[in-house]
């Protein structure tokens, strides 16, 4: 056994599942150990209670894949785990991390002699059953190693999954991707803003939205996930209109900046999801007491 994952989250975990269905036993763990127990049960992995006993359960040499938040909780990890490693292993950051800490990661792990590489996930609480869309970044040898592992997770062993070039640049890809599914969202979301609230045609949303899934050329998976829901419940009521925004978003906006290209749509549809959590309101009362300064307008009153 040389591979295994840490962090058994949503799609840490379903990967796990997904090796499992293709025959591949790994080696699993989490900070909660009865997360790791359980799905060893469900899939005949091994469970291990530490990273200490993953790596001394891995033989030589070892590929672990780490499925955790980025940031701090990436780093502590990769600090637990390296004096573990030995020349030779393979570590795997799989979060959707920042492409500007790979280099340095990788750099550290080099002078240890251990390998590294960045990848991109994509594909949600759906991989387990249509496969992975996978983005890494590596060396070639990197990539040689991890050839099995991403036929197995991706749609079919051919598609699905490429390694992308040097160290960083699956991170770069998978934060670019993030960048456009944002801008495809905020496009839905707006078409069907317009068509809800459009007066006299009584349009029936649903409908429109399993139209335009076939033949349409507005056709994508983000459209079947719109007309899957729109199907029960057309009026979202029950929804408050709140959306967060990951980090791989504003990344993209900033990077756009760096690089002097222009990203209106993608940098606008992360403006957005800002006003949704209420970082607008304050501007919008700025607004509201101007026009009344300079017109009489009437403001509403009672804000928080």
């Amino acid at each position: 056994m040389h591979f295994g994952i840490v962090g058994l989250g949503r799609m840490g975990g379903n990967m796990a599942r997904r090796l499992a269905r293709k025959g591949l036993r790994i080696a699993v763990q989490n900070r909660s150990h009865d997360v790791s127990t359980a799905l060893a049960a469900e899939t005949g992995h091994l469970a291990c209670a530490s990273l200490a006993d993953l790596v001394a359960a891995l033989d030589a040499p070892r590929i672990v894949w780490l499925m955790l938040p980025a940031g701090e909780a990436t780093q502590a990890a990769l600090d637990a785990l390296t004096p573990l490693l030995a020349p030779g292993d393979l570590v795997v950051d799989g979060a959707n991390g920042h492409y500007k800490d790979d280099a340095p990661r990788a750099a550290a792990l080099a002078a240890r002699g251990i390998d590294f590489a960045d990848a991109g996930v994509s594909g949600g609480v759906w991989g387990l059953e249509n496969g992975y869309c996978i983005m890494f970044g590596g060396s070639e040898a990197a990539a040689a190693r991890l050839k099995p592992w991403m036929e197995a997770l991706a749609p079919t062993p051919t598609t699905g999954w490429l390694h992308t070039g040097p160290v960083g640049s699956g991170h770069f890809v998978k934060m670019v991707h993030n960048g456009i599914e944002y801008g495809m969202m905020q496009a839905f979301a707006e078409g069907f803003a317009l068509m809800k609230h459009k007066p006299g045609f009584g349009l029936d949303l649903a409908a429109i939205a399993e139209l335009w899934r076939h033949g349409s050329v507005v056709r994508s998976w983000l459209l079947d996930l719109s007309a899957d829901f729109l199907a029960h419940d057309q009026t979202l009521d029950a929804i408050q209109p709140f959306v967060a925004d990951s980090g791989e978003g504003r990344w993209t906006a900033l990077e756009a900046v760096e690089q002097g290209i222009p990203a209106p749509v993608m940098s606008l549809a992360l403006m957005m999801r800002f006003a949704s959590q209420g970082r607008g309101d304050f501007g919008a009362k700025m607004l509201a007491k101007m026009r009344q300064g300079f017109g009489g307008h009437a403001v509403k009153e009672g804000g928080a």
